[in-house]
């Protein structure tokens, strides 16, 4: 069934919401808009992507009306170097919607997966555009089946809830106003209490035995740097910042 746009819009009038049934990217289009000038908050919503974008430029499944395919124009204030922040305020604030909206218990694996039970079930994307910054936000909602051969086991708010729908409406009602508590949390109290709310919902943060992905380097969490970027101590005992890539449990 298609979103029920206008229940969205009724609920968050102060959100721009930009609809499309099918679209190849809506990171794409968040980029026009920006470019436009498009306000803090301004949302676009797909009910199907045909070319939607994971991380790295990997494809990002976009089964049509089973999930929601969203991006949305942040203007934080934020220098070019912590905008890995906004990355960590994005998935806390998909974390928050998701337990909200069905009372599933999440986690955090920097930089971008939300996961329950260590099955990836969103991923966000953020990109700095024209001096805002896009998220793409990609949460699994209604999915009962998944291709094998992904880089890490996927699952849905569906699966995890015995088989039961969920309300995509709701949960992109909810991710909204988490937006807003995430970005009013930096506005007041700076880029480090999202860090630090980051690495209280994250077992992944702080003593994990981790794999990066992007050159196999193992060690252990060390916590985020004053930008959001990860601290490795590696097996031989030095400490280094994992700029970018993601990492995997050992």
């Amino acid at each position: 069934m298609p979103l029920d746009v206008e229940r969205i819009r009724s609920v968050r009038p102060q959100n721009g919401v930009h609809y499309f049934a099918s679209i190849g990217s809506t990171m794409t289009e968040a980029q026009r808009l920006a470019t436009a000038g498009a306000p803090h908050g301004t949302v676009i919503l797909a009910d199907q992507q045909t070319a939607g974008i994971g991380r790295l430029g990997r494809e990002w499944l976009s089964e049509a009306e089973a999930g929601i395919y969203c991006s949305i124009v942040l203007r934080l204030p934020l220098e070019p170097a912590a905008i890995p922040i906004a990355s960590l305020l994005a998935g806390l604030a998909t974390a928050e919607a998701i337990e909200k909206t069905t009372q599933l218990a999440c986690d955090l694996r920097w930089p971008n997966d939300v996961l329950i039970k260590e099955r990836k079930t969103a991923g966000i994307l953020t990109q700095l555009f024209d001096s805002c910054v896009i998220a793409g936000i990609g949460i699994n909602v209604n999915q009962t089946h998944f291709p094998d051969g992904l880089r890490t086991p996927a699952t849905s708010l569906r699966l995890e809830s015995g088989g039961s729908p969920q309300s995509r409406e709701d949960l992109i009602i909810n991710l909204l106003g988490a937006i807003d508590e995430f970005a009013r949390l930096l506005v007041s109290s700076g880029p480090g209490a999202i860090l630090r709310a980051f690495s209280a919902a994250s077992t992944y943060v702080l003593d994990r035995r981790v794999v990066v992905e992007e050159n196999g380097c193992k060690g252990t969490t060390n916590g985020l740097d004053s930008n959001g970027f990860l601290l490795l101590r590696t097996e031989e005992g030095r400490v280094q910042r994992i700029a970018s890539g993601g990492i995997r449990p050992a």
